[in-house]
């Protein structure tokens, strides 16, 4: 069977239709023409799709060709993005001078040929539709016949040939290069630096190509979740302008949601968009670089689409809706007593600033509003397009907890009117749009976040002046049942994750957020961040990211006497530049001492303990690292010199009886001396103080290692073991004993349990992994 299978699969290649160039392809079958794939999913051909072809792309495809940061923007993850095929632009693109024309998926391009037009190139045919040019002129029909006929070498590492950098050189090549491509690079076949497919697998995807690549969208919603959503858009589109405005600022911050509804037993998906086409007729989308800007039409109606792309975890932030949180939208947002007299300009200058924008709005219904889902809206610029790169996310530390505060206390109409008279000062970077200067914004920016940051501080000192002082009262308790109350960010150095409660280790720094910091920071890293803007407009983004985080900082200082907040705050920017230590000092306006009355010498512990016990009620269980069984569980005290030699994610898997699995995710925390340097990460880095946390489930979407442990006699012996690591050759040798390598022979089987055992664990938050970085050691 295995020789009938290659003999099959070469029959291309020794005919000499594999690796020929595009003008003998246009002899042999014609000139490229875009063909119409799609049918019908209860259509055969359309069900053969969805049944047999659509799980092998998903399982052994879009693990690493699903979003923006895709090798060649190729986008398995829907039938649009196969059709699309393949570009040669990089969507992260650090260094480009000026913003890049955008390429996202439904909303650039409405059809293939207009994609053709913006140099995508098919992956597969578009000559005569016969059997043999389907498989002779398609890109992934070649790139898998190639993988076979240069397997992966039988070394457990790979070789330098193969490169698993996120900016490594692409070839994008179109099937008239691919010749060229196959002859100096024989071990780029996909997937790439993984097993092949199985031959059933093969068979599959051969059969589909073979008979012209026709593909189905997955079935349309249920009928309920079908009225779900018309009830949604009739309250969104609504013509009274308290309706309307209510709709732009939801839409503002809910676009990035998958969102779901309750009674539907399916859970389909829908993303909120913004068309020019009321309800009840077919969506027209509003094609804009961000969900702020001109529509360019007289009336934006607020659409739910259906999702119909494979769901990936790196993007996935499912949203739950119902007719408790319609009716608590009303209740915010519709029933105060406020008057919107005319809709708000969408000029740069104004629609990229919330507080211009949205003024109208009273900031209690808008923080809450924000509150009600903090993971989520957090989640966006960690799952957004800004989560992709070290420059993007070396702003924040490797581990911290954030909480809030108390809207009954910090969205009094006393700091509206604050956030009123200094509306300008709180200007956003994307007000300059995708193009901009770094150094000279940094100035303008800094100027007007120093004049902010003193008139909250007055503001916060007259508040305070009259004996009533800062305690954890302060914080909100989530109306002691919403777990959103406390959150604790992971950073993976080029990705990042957000969970509920406080997990881990106490942490080296705590943000509290109030609601002009968290809508900044919402309006700063996801509504105004443009992945495709030029390297002013990123550079400026994370140098104004750091503002805000030195706000969050300050707010969670505020609580600890007045030596101790100078002490900490000096520990967490050690060895940082002067000017800019200079600058961090600046905003150490708030005078008034802390109302805590602190009973030891270690007031940051004792601080996190106060914190802890007032959000008690609210606080998640789900990733208590201290419900990680023995032997597992020591794992959290390694040494630092084993620590550093950890990837940042890694998945545990842990056989336990006959099929059952338990999960456990291994986070490493670099630790730095300051994260204040924009370009000398390496430079700022505290290895002596690295941490390590285990937690039960499943952290991060981009594992780099997986760990099968077999019985507990393997599971007593990785945990020995990993702590005395003290070289690179000890971690290899442990990953020889007990990790599914890229390289093992079985690896799609065992992702095949990982994805199924995640299945179980994350439920509706449930999607594929990415792994394009899985580590080569």
């Amino acid at each position: 069977m295995r020789k009938s299978f290659l003999l099959s699969a070469l029959i291309v290649v020794l005919s000499g239709c594999a690796y020929l160039g595009a003008a003998h392809y246009n002899e042999l079958f014609g000139p490229e023409q875009t063909q119409q794939r799609m049918v019908e999913h209860n259509s055969g051909s359309g069900a053969e799709f969805l049944q047999h072809v659509q799980p092998v792309l998903e399982s052994r495809c879009v693990v690493c060709h699903g979003c923006y940061d895709a090798p060649c923007q190729l986008k398995l993850s829907s039938p649009e993005g196969i059709d699309r095929g393949l570009s040669k632009e990089r969507v992260y693109n650090g260094t480009r001078l000026l913003a890049s024309t955008p390429s996202r998926l439904l909303f650039d391009a409405t059809n293939t040929s207009q994609w053709r037009d913006k140099d995508f190139t098919p992956v597969l045919n578009e000559r005569a539709q016969t059997e043999q040019a389907n498989l002779a002129g398609s890109v992934l029909y070649n790139s898998l016949v190639l993988k076979m006929s240069s397997p992966l070498p039988n070394d457990e590492i790979l070789g330098d040939e193969f490169d698993f950098s996120l900016d490594r050189s692409q070839s994008c090549a179109t099937i008239g290069e691919f010749d060229s491509l196959a002859n100096s690079q024989p071990h780029s076949g996909m997937p790439y630096g993984l097993p092949g497919i199985s031959r059933t697998e093969f068979k599959h995807l051969e059969k589909w190509l073979k008979e012209g690549g026709k593909m189905a969208h997955i079935k349309p919603p249920s009928k309920a979740a079908l009225a779900q959503a018309q009830r949604w858009e009739s309250f969104l589109n609504q013509d009274d302008l308290k309706y309307q405005l209510t709709a732009r600022y939801v839409f503002e911050h809910w676009y990035l949601a998958h969102i779901y509804f309750v009674q539907d037993d399916e859970k389909s998906f829908f993303k909120l968009v913004r068309s020019s086409t009321p309800p009840g007729q077919d969506i027209e989308l509003i094609n804009t670089r961000r969900p702020y800007d001109d529509p360019k039409v007289e009336r934006v109606y607020y659409r739910l689409m259906h999702d119909r792309s494979t769901i990936l975890a790196k993007t996935h932030l499912p949203l739950a809706l119902n007719d408790s949180k319609l009716a608590r939208l009303y209740s915010q947002f519709i029933a105060p007593d406020y008057h919107v007299d005319s809709m708000p300009s969408y000029l740069p200058e104004i629609a990229s600033n919330p507080f211009k924008v949205f003024a109208a709005m009273p900031v209690k219904s808008k923080y809450q509003f924000m509150l009600d889902e903090a993971e989520l809206i957090i989640m966006g610029f960690i799952k957004g397009p800004v989560c992709r790169g070290q420059i993007a996310l070396n702003v924040i530390n490797d581990h911290f907890w954030v909480a809030f505060a108390d809207p009954a206390k910090a969205a009094t109409p006393e700091v509206g009117e604050m956030l009123l008279q200094h509306e300008d000062a709180l200007a956003l970077p994307a007000a300059e749009e995708s193009n901009a200067l770094p150094i000279s914004s940094w100035v303008k920016y800094a100027k007007r976040q120093n004049t902010y940051l003193k008139a909250k501080a007055t503001l916060a000192n007259s508040m305070f002046k009259n004996g009533e002082n800062l305690t954890t009262d302060l914080l909100w308790r989530g109306d002691e049942v919403n777990d959103n109350a406390a959150l604790t960010i992971f950073r993976h150095f080029d990705s990042a994750t957000v969970v509920k409660g406080f997990i881990g280790q106490e942490p080296k720094t705590m943000w509290v957020l109030d609601y002009a910091l968290f809508e900044r920071i919402h309006y700063l890293l996801v509504a105004g961040f443009d992945v495709y803007g030029n390297v002013g407009h990123q550079l400026i983004t994370r140098l104004y990211m750091d503002f805000l985080r030195l706000e969050g900082e300050q707010n969670f200082l505020a609580l600890l006497p007045k030596p101790q907040r100078k002490e900490l705050k000096a520990n967490w920017y050690r060895k940082a530049p002067p000017s800019l230590t200079n600058f961090f000092e600046s905003g150490d306006e708030f005078s008034q001492p802390t109302g805590i009355d602190y009973k030891t010498q270690d007031q940051q512990h004792e601080l996190y303990g106060l914190i802890k016990q007032t959000l008690k009620p609210v606080l998640s269980p789900r990733f208590d690292y201290t419900q990680v069984p023995e032997p597992l569980q020591q794992l959290n005290n390694m040494p630092a010199k084993a620590i550093n030699l950890l990837p940042q994610i890694s998945f545990i898997l842990v056989k336990d009886g006959a099929a059952e699995h338990q999960a456990y995710t291994m986070i490493h925390h670099n630790a730095h001396y300051n994260i204040s340097s924009l370009l000398n990460e390496e430079g700022q880095r505290a290895y002596a103080e690295d941490t390590v946390t285990i937690v039960p489930g499943f952290i991060g979407d981009y594992p780099e290692t997986i760990w099968y442990l077999n019985n507990p006699q393997q599971l007593a012996s990785f945990a020995e073991q990993l702590p005395l690591m003290q070289i690179e050759a000890d971690y290899r040798a442990l990953k020889s004993k007990f990790a599914i390598r890229r390289t093992h022979p079985q690896f799609w089987q065992y992702s095949d349990i990982l994805h199924k055992v995640a299945k179980q664990y994350r439920g509706v938050e449930y999607g594929l992994f990415d792994y394009n970085r899985l580590e080569n050691r």
